[in-house]
């Protein structure tokens, strides 16, 4: 099963969290210090939290397409370097307390998109309590000159 990923940089995680639980009638799959995601059933979507000081909140952080493998990961670079577009691998990464298979590209607007799998869950950075800045715990994203990423850190 695939489903669309929709990442938000968010300014109060506690409000945001509760306001998403009420509209997708559903609770947090995972909840880490200024990070929260959503496993929507209906409409399949894995809606991300990331909570940040520096960013306009509510706006775009990025976009993904959670896949089930590894292998839909490889044949999604495969398939979109056939087709002329840049791409940026990044394997058995640690990002949003979960260690992942993705590649990254961008669409015509600069907006970073992900297909990514996760392999398995990651604990918390050693010390980390309470609320974390994307900007201090940004993991996902391959450097900015690689692609333009919207908002202050990023994470999914």
């Amino acid at each position: 099963m695939s489903r669309v990923q929709l990442a938000l940089n968010v300014a109060d995680l506690d409000e945001a969290i509760a306001f998403y639980a009420k509209l997708f009638d559903t609770e947090p799959a995972k909840v880490r210090p200024g990070y929260a995601n959503f496993a929507v059933v209906d409409p399949p979507l894995k809606l991300v939290l990331i909570e940040s000081t520096t960013a306009v909140s509510g706006t775009m952080n990025h976009l993904g397409v959670e896949v089930a493998t590894t292998d839909e990961v490889r044949a999604a670079n495969a398939r979109l370097a056939r087709e002329g577009l840049v791409t940026t691998i990044q394997e058995e990464t640690t990002c949003c307390y979960a260690v992942q298979d993705k590649v990254w590209v961008n669409g015509p607007g600069g907006e970073p998109w992900e297909v990514y799998t996760v392999l398995a869950d990651a604990p918390l950075p050693e010390g980390a309590h309470g609320s974390l800045d994307a900007s201090e715990t940004a993991c996902c994203t391959p450097g900015t000159e690689t692609l333009a990423v919207v908002g202050a850190g990023t994470c999914c």
